[in-house]
């Protein structure tokens, strides 16, 4: 059963309750606080001590615990050692908003639709594919629960995370972005000289794999993707994400190793012909709901389950489970996975939002008619305007009592405070809750709820959808250190907090 929210009683250090006389308004009730270090979200210098992954033993019970790490952080695998510019807060923003429309016009495609049968959509691969005679490898791999490191990158522009992965026999060592809004797992493959976008390490080659396969046309794998067509036999992928990335190749199969574990015959793309802001990763594993996806791929072996753990800051580590034996999935408070609403996102029934302990008021249908869900490559919590309103007016009251100097709005971010002077000390913040069906309830850490492009400008790292009628997501930045659990089996999301 989810348990409440719960400010004070799992961040008891950080969490204090104060009389702020008029804050949340003339009665003068209590607000609940947060307590937040400044410096801890500001660039860092310092030398950072890199955690080394520990792996668990084949054939252990529990899941192996692996680190994740910021992209740009230093112990990130992709991390430019040249002194190449990290992309700016704005530049992270505004991709962050392409995702987001990218997100609403998926959801306002697919949900209330009545499913229609899938087309072969005509893809044209470059100069250099395989063609129809080349051989297809035998197939062959060993196999319990397991976990992955990984690192915060930029999968279609924007502040998502990366893990490593190995694919392949002999197998070779790849960084992925690992994405709950997207299905298909995919790498950039040899031959590519002239259709691949720089990724860090080499490209895929499939030929120097003996478990490598091609999945034939005539596979009902193949009818499984959404974009789908035929070469010589062999199936070809497509897809093509919201800020015009896109990646295309042969459909195929081959042993994929996390940690110690191996899944055999794996589905994934082979691509052949990618463009897009990926970054320098290799390619993306896909998280979410549909038939192409790992979940789904591994349901025997992992049981639809998997958490990761976001880290509060970029020098913090953080971690990817896959099956319910991972302690991530321990105490986790539930919250029902709303499958009907449509494909591949995780919906769930959002119904409320807390500000310094205190329930705002707004209708119940203000969530339910666009529908939520949350997302791992979404940076900003995205909400109906009725409901970022309350929120927006009822923090910004909360602020004002704590006697914080506003200022301007930033990129897509418009309720602002400079913290000049704070440095090096720790500040005091209204708590931030979101409410789900079922009681369960995300008590946002102090570190998701500004978002500090500057010292002297820390934003509410909230923003409002263009129309009540568009999807709410709940972004990375407010799943940070909660443990987010997705159990496709018993339909449920779970948020355990103080996870890393």
């Amino acid at each position: 059963m989810a348990a409440p929210c719960c400010h004070g009683c799992w961040l008891l250090p950080l969490l204090m309750l104060l009389a702020a006389a008029g804050a949340l308004g003339a009665e003068g009730a209590s607000l609940v606080l947060v307590q937040l270090d400044v410096e801890s979200l500001l660039p860092s210098t310092a030398a950072a001590s890199c955690p080394t992954p520990q792996e668990q033993r084949p054939g252990a019970a529990t899941a192996t615990r692996m680190p994740i790490v910021h992209q740009h952080g230093p112990c990130s695998p992709l991390a430019d050692k040249h002194g190449k510019k990290a992309p700016s807060h704005t530049e992270i923003l505004v991709a962050d908003q392409r995702r987001v429309e990218y997100i609403h016009r998926r959801v306002s495609d697919t949900t209330g639709r009545v499913r229609r049968q899938k087309q072969s959509a005509p893809v044209e691969l470059p100069p250099g594919t395989p063609s129809s005679s080349t051989p297809a490898s035998s197939l062959s791999s060993s196999a319990t629960s397991t976990n992955l490191p990984a690192s915060s990158g930029r999968a279609l522009n924007t502040g998502n995370y990366v893990v490593p992965i190995r694919l392949g026999t002999p197998a070779a060592r790849f960084t992925v972005v690992f994405d709950t809004g997207s299905d298909t797992t995919w790498v950039q493959c040899q031959p590519c000289v002239a259709y691949c976008y720089r990724q860090k390490e080499p490209l895929f080659n499939p030929t120097k794999s003996t478990t490598y396969a091609n999945i034939s046309c005539t596979s009902s794998y193949c009818s499984d993707l959404d974009s789908s067509g035929c070469s010589g036999g062999h199936c070809l992928y497509a897809v093509q994400y919201g800020d015009g990335s896109y990646t295309v190749g042969f459909y195929a199969q081959d042993t994929l190793t996390l940690g110690y574990d191996t899944v055999k015959d794996f589905r994934f793309g082979c691509g052949e012909k990618n463009r897009g802001l990926f970054g320098k990763s290799a390619g993306l594993m896909g998280l979410g709901r549909g038939s192409t996806s790992l979940p789904v791929q591994a349901y025997d072996k992992y049981s639809g389950v998997f958490a990761y753990c976001i880290p509060a800051t970029s020098a913090g580590t953080g971690f990817l489970d896959f099956g319910p034996g991972a302690p991530a999935a321990v105490n986790a408070r539930l919250t029902p996975m709303l499958v009907d609403n449509g494909p591949t996102f995780y919906y769930v029934g959002m119904t409320g939002i807390k500000v310094g302990g205190h329930l705002l008021s707004i209708p119940g249908t203000v969530f339910s008619d666009a529908g939520a869900l949350v997302d791992s490559g979404t940076v900003i919590t995205r909400l109906p305007p009725s409901a970022y309103e309350p929120l927006r007016s009822a923090f910004a009251k909360g602020m004002e009592g704590l006697g914080y100097k506003t200022a301007p709005a930033f990129s897509i971010l418009d309720t602002c405070y400079d913290l000049t002077g704070h440095q090096g000390g720790s500040i005091e913040l209204p708590a931030v809750s979101l409410v789900f069906q079922g009681g369960a309830c995300l008590d946002v850490d102090a570190s998701g709820i500004l978002y500090v492009a500057d010292v002297s400008q820390a934003c509410l790292a909230f923003a409002a959808n263009d129309d009540d009628t568009d999807v709410t997501i709940v972004g990375n930045t407010q799943q940070k250190t909660y443990s987010v659990l997705y159990d496709l089996g018993k339909k449920v999301v779970g948020f355990a907090p103080g996870a890393c």
